[in-house]
C-alpha cells in the first residue's frame, strides 16, 4: 500500500486548545517573543521539542504500575540495565534523571580548562556543560553537513580528516573525548554512516582517544543506515545498532528520546575506573546508582521503550511523516534542510527570510511568525542558540540559521501534520513582510531558554 498508517491504535486524547490569531500577537508579545516563554496551552501544534514529549505504550504505563520504588537494588533498575546492555553492549549502566545530567557527570570529571571535546556538532546542553568545565567543544562537520540545499545520504558526519589534523595541532593529552552525535540533532537531524563511525573510531584508537556516543536518536540513526548504507539492508535495527554501539568506548543518552519516556536518560561505558568517579559524583548529585534520580517506574518506563523502538514498523512511518512535510515544502520551495531528517524538519531561515541579517536573528523571527500564523510552536537553532560576541561586541553567528520542527513520538497524527505543512506555506507566501528581533535580556549559558526579544 502506499499509505503508510500510524502503527498504533489511540486509547486516550488531550484536547487542544484553539486561539485566535489576535491571541496570538498578544502572547508572543507577552513572552517576549521566546517561544520557550509561551505557556503550553496557548500552542496548538508543539514542536518545539521531541524530548520528553512522546506518547508512551499501554505497554509502558502498565510498566509504570509495576515500578519498584526500592531505594537501593530495584527490580526496575535491573530490567532497565539489562535493555540499555542489550543494546549497547557495555558493562557500566548508570542511571541519570535526564540527558543533560549525563553530561554534566561525564564532562565535570573528564573536562577542564586547555581541554577539548571533538564532535560532528554538539547540541545546545552539550556545549554548555563543557563549556561550564572550564573546557571547549570544537564541531569538525563534514562539509556536505554544511550546505543545507545538498541532498547526501549521511549529513551528519564528522570529517575525519579534520579530526587528525586538530588532534595533532592540539595534543592528544588534551583531547579526553571525541563525540559522535546520532543523529545529527544541530545539524538538521542528518544520520551519521557505520563508516564514518568506524573511520573516527580508528582516528580515536590510534591516538589513545576515548569515543563516546551521543545516543538519543541511535534507532533513527539505525533506521538511516539500514535504508542508505550498503550492506546492511537486510539486518535488524538490533544489530545495527550493536555494531554502532561495539566501535564506542561510552555513551550518554536522555531516553526522553528514542525510548519513547518522559524523563530519564544515561551514561554507559566500558572503563571500570571512570565508571567508579561517575558513580561517586551520581550519589552526590543525583541519587543511588540503582535509581540515579528516577523512581522505577521511571526506569521501566525506559526499559520497554528501548525494547519498542527497534521495531522497524514504527521508525519506517517516523520517518515516513517527516520525508511527507519535506515533500510539502518541495512543491513550492520552501527552504529546509535536505534530505529531511530523523525527527524533525529544519528550516532554513536564512534563506527562508534573506532580508533580515544573521544579527537580527531571521530563525526567531521565522518562530514567532510561524507562532502567530498558525499556533506552531518551533525552536531556533542558529545564533540566538550558538552565536558568540567578539571582543567588541560585535555577533559571531551560527553556521546556519534553522528552525527545527520536532515531531514529538506518537503524538500526531498525518492531519496535524498537513497543518503544520499548511501553516509553513502560508508564512512562505508572507515571508517579505516579516522583521527581525534584538536581543533585550540574555544569560551566559542556554541564553536561548529565557532569552527576551523585541520585534524590530
Amino acid at each position: 500500500m502506499k499509505t503508510i498508517i500510524e502503527p498504533f491504535r489511540i486509547k486516550s486524547v488531550e484536547p487542544i486548545y484553539f486561539t485566535t490569531r489576535e491571541e496570538r500577537l498578544r502572547i508572543l508579545k507577552e513572552a517576549h517573543y521566546n517561544p520557550f516563554l509561551i505557556h503550553a496551552r496557548d500552542v496548538i501544534i508543539d514542536l518545539l521539542t521531541d524530548s520528553g514529549t512522546s506518547a508512551m505504550s499501554s505497554e509502558q504505563w502498565a510498566g509504570v504500575m509495576r515500578g519498584d520504588e526500592s531505594y537501593a537494588g530495584s527490580e526496575s533498575f535491573f530490567r532497565f540495565e539489562s535493555s540499555v546492555r542489550n543494546i549497547t553492549g557495555m558493562p557500566y549502566i548508570i542511571p541519570t534523571h535526564q540527558g543533560r545530567a549525563a553530561e554534566k557527570i561525564l564532562f565535570s570529571i573528564t573536562g577542564g580548562k586547555g581541554k577539548y571535546f571533538v564532535s560532528n556538532t554538539l547540541f545546545d546542553t552539550t556545549r554548555a556543560n563543557i563549556e561550564f568545565s572550564g573546557a571547549t567543544g570544537v564541531d569538525l562537520l563534514c562539509d556536505e553537513g554544511k550546505q543545507p540545499a545538498l541532498v547526501a545520504p549521511f549529513k551528519g558526519n564528522m570529517n575525519v580528516a579534520a579530526l587528525e589534523q586538530f588532534i595533532q595541532e592540539k595534543g592528544a593529552e588534551n583531547i579526553p573525548l571525541v563525540i559522535i552525535t546520532v543523529t545529527n540533532n544541530s545539524g538538521g537531524g542528518q544520520p551519521v554512516s557505520m563508516e564514518n563511525v568506524k573511520a573516527v573510531k580508528a582516528v580515536c584508537k590510534k591516538y589513545g582517544i576515548r569515543l563516546f556516543i551521543d545516543a538519543c536518536r541511535f534507532a533513527e540513526n539505525c533506521y538511516f543506515i539500514k535504508k542508505r548504507e550498503p550492506g546492511y539492508a537486510d539486518q535488524s535495527i538490533l544489530a545495527i545498532a550493536q555494531e554502532l554501539f561495539s566501535y564506542a568506548d561510552g555513551c550518554t543518552m536522555s531516553a526522553k528520546k528514542d525510548a519513547f519516556a518522559n524523563i530519564g536518560g544515561f551514561l554507559a561505558m566500558h572503563d571500570e575506573q571512570l565508571a567508579m568517579e561517575c558513580r561517586n559524583l551520581l550519589i552526590i548529585t543525583e541519587g543511588f546508582p540503582t535509581y540515579g534520580g528516577l523512581a522505577g517506574r521511571d526506569l521501566e518506563a525506559i526499559a520497554i521503550g528501548l525494547e519498542e523502538v527497534l521495531k522497524e514498523d514504527y521508525l519506517q512511518y517516523r520517518i515516513r511523516s517527516i520525508e511527507y512535510i519535506g515533500e510539502k515544502l518541495d512543491a513550492v520551495g520552501v527552504p529546509y534542510i535536505k534530505p529531511t531528517g530523523g525527527h524533525a524538519v529544519y528550516l532554513d531561515a536564512k534563506a527562508f527570510l534573506p532580508h533580515i541579517p544573521v544579527h537580527e536573528y531571521p530563525g526567531q523571527a521565522l518562530c514567532g511568525a510561524l507562532y502567530t500564523e498558525g499556533g506552531v510552536r518551533g525552536v531556533e537553532i542558529g545564533s540566538v542558540m550558538f552565536g558568540k560576541y567578539a571582543e567588541d561586541g560585535s555577533l559571531l553567528p551560527a553556521a546556519m540559521e534553522l528552525v527545527r520542527l520536532a515531531i514529538p513520538r506518537r503524538v500526531y497524527t498525518q492531519s496535524h501534520i498537513d497543518y503544520v505543512a499548511e501553516v509553513i506555506l502560508e508564512v512562505f507566501k508572507q515571508r517579505n513582510s516579516i522583521k527581525g528581533y534584538r536581543i533585550t535580556y540574555e544569560t551566559p549559558l542556554l541564553r536561548h531558554f529565557i532569552a527576551h526579544f523585541e520585534q524590530l
